[in-house]
């Protein structure tokens, strides 16, 4: 497995509240969501923290136990990093810290997947064809967006809503899983949505992105997000930059 990566912080912002963590077999990313302004999250850490725990205690499952279920780890990883806090803030609170996941696991000749939220993974079968494993349950609240805040507190990690990574475990049996066999895939992308912005609203396809990750890497995916923001704007409900991560595995 060969693995090339590319994070960077939206232009202007200190801290990037995505992350990557990887191992010789497996790698995953998170997007922090950041909070509204003015919201009171109940929790004393910021997201690049949060972020960075549950990636740590994630990649710790990963690495001793390679062959449990990714839902079972990644649920393990959400339980310890609330532990590490749970003295200390207020997890109860509606608006804690969250974060999205993907994970993409090599193991025995198979290759499992797992997404939770909205960091989606394209799978490039040998034959060249695309799968898309797109958890998008974020865009289908009602009302259309802009989405309130009242609406985003009472979808998140509720039936009917969305989930996501955050003070509830249980969202990781709620994540798209699935496994595919190690010699019908010749390559991988995951992404955050900082980075599928290109596809969202800027007319590119996923057989385009798929194409620049795999011949010019993560980093022309990035500076292609950049320029598009630049030249082409964002719609009214968005934020003008976002932080912005890209994988490309290959086989």
């Amino acid at each position: 497995m060969h693995i090339t990566y590319e994070t960077a912080a939206a232009p202007g912002r200190p801290h990037n509240e995505d992350y990557v963590i990887g191992g010789p077999t497996w790698i995953a990313i998170f997007d922090g969501a950041t909070a509204p302004t003015g919201v009171d999250s109940g929790c004393k850490h910021d997201v690049p923290w949060l972020v960075s725990h549950l990636a740590g205690n994630l990649g710790r499952g990963l690495a001793a136990e390679p062959a449990v279920p990714l839902p079972d780890i990644l649920a393990g990883a959400i339980s310890a990093t609330m532990a590490a806090h749970a003295d200390t803030c207020d997890l109860g609170n509606p608006d804690s810290p969250s974060s999205t996941v993907a994970i993409l696991r090599q193991r025995d000749g198979v290759v499992d997947y797992l997404v939770l939220c909205d960091s989606p993974i394209v799978l490039q079968r040998a034959d060249g064809a695309l799968a898309l494993v797109d958890d998008d349950r974020t865009d289908h609240l009602p009302g259309g967006r802009p989405y309130s805040l009242e609406l985003v507190r009472a979808s998140r990690n509720r039936p009917g809503g969305f989930w996501v990574a955050s003070t509830v475990p249980e969202a990781a049996y709620e994540a798209l899983t699935g496994s595919v066999g190690l010699d019908t895939v010749s390559g991988a992308l995951l992404a955050t949505d900082g980075v599928t912005r290109l596809v969202e609203w800027y007319g590119h396809s996923w057989e385009q992105i798929v194409d620049t990750a795999a011949t010019a890497g993560p980093t022309e995916l990035i500076a292609q997000v950049r320029q598009a923001e630049q030249e082409q704007g964002t719609p009214a409900f968005a934020k003008r930059h976002d932080d912005a991560t890209a994988v490309w595995l290959s086989w």
